[in-house]
């Protein structure tokens, strides 16, 4: 699904690009985006294991708060920018989805449908406010408001669902096959059904928080996991280096930003 196919329920292309605060929907969007839920997975469980739980997830707090200010500050989509306030929205939702877990003994079976809640009273208010819940409207300070709340939110409730899945039987290998055929199902639904286009997008961009989730637990869990054992440091240091590229390539090459006549009007 790219940005093409979210063309409607969108206000004119002379106002999304006069203030465009999102890159373009292409398939480096949704790369960068599983390797960054992946990242932000096993960098919220180093830091953890490093620091501990509290001091962990002031220190994400303040991050989130430092990248979210400066995303806000800056007039339009910039890459480094912009992915870097995802991966700490990423870190900071699986440290907010944990401590429930961990911190608070809130099984995953609860945390899930709760985090499912939030995201729909965001949605709510959110098209309740302005009409629509289109990326492509993300031109004023109170709609990128909504739409940080929604990430934030999707990032949480893919962790509690991917721990959920990973914890009953399915383990991180299966939770990974299982949210893979899963994420096909809204762009299927989209492009051969009547699936909107909006809610394609969103249900996609829920589900690549789990997806991305477990190949990294996967990758990190020792073997009496099921996992590879590669340790959460390593892999962390390696998705994060892989986004690096990804961002820097998108940076330079500027392939999510549109370029035609509207761009400059």
């Amino acid at each position: 699904m790219t940005t093409d196919h979210l063309t409607h329920d969108r206000p004119s292309r002379r106002i999304r690009h006069a203030a465009s605060k999102v890159p373009e929907v292409t398939v480096y969007f949704w790369i960068i985006k599983v390797l960054t839920t992946g990242m932000g997975e096993t960098a919220s469980d180093f830091l953890a294991h490093a620091f501990g739980p509290i001091p962990a997830v002031g220190l994400g707090g303040i991050a989130l708060v430092a990248a979210l200010a400066v995303q806000f500050a800056v007039r339009r989509y910039v890459a480094w920018i912009y992915w870097t306030a995802i991966v700490m929205v990423s870190v900071f939702g699986t440290m907010a989805a944990d401590v429930l877990h961990v911190g608070l003994g809130v099984p995953y079976a609860l945390s899930t449908p709760f985090f499912m809640v939030v995201l729909t009273a965001v949605f709510v208010l959110w098209y309740r406010s302005e009409g629509t819940l289109s990326i492509h409207s993300i031109h004023t300070r109170r709609r990128e408001a909504f739409y940080w709340a929604a990430v934030l939110a999707t990032f949480a409730l893919g962790t509690a669902c991917g721990d959920l899945t990973a914890t009953i039987g399915l383990g991180y290998l299966g939770s990974a096959v299982l949210y893979g055929v899963a994420i096909a199902v809204p762009a299927v639904a989209h492009r051969w059904g009547n699936l909107n286009a909006v809610t394609a997008f969103w249900a996609a961009y829920v589900l690549t928080r789990p997806l991305g989730a477990s190949v990294a637990d996967w990758m990190a869990v020792g073997h009496q996991r099921g996992g590879l054992a590669w340790g959460l440091g390593p892999v962390t240091l390696a998705w994060t280096v892989a986004i690096l590229g990804f961002v820097g390539y998108l940076a330079v090459s500027r392939k999510d930003i549109r370029h035609d006549a509207d761009a400059l009007a």
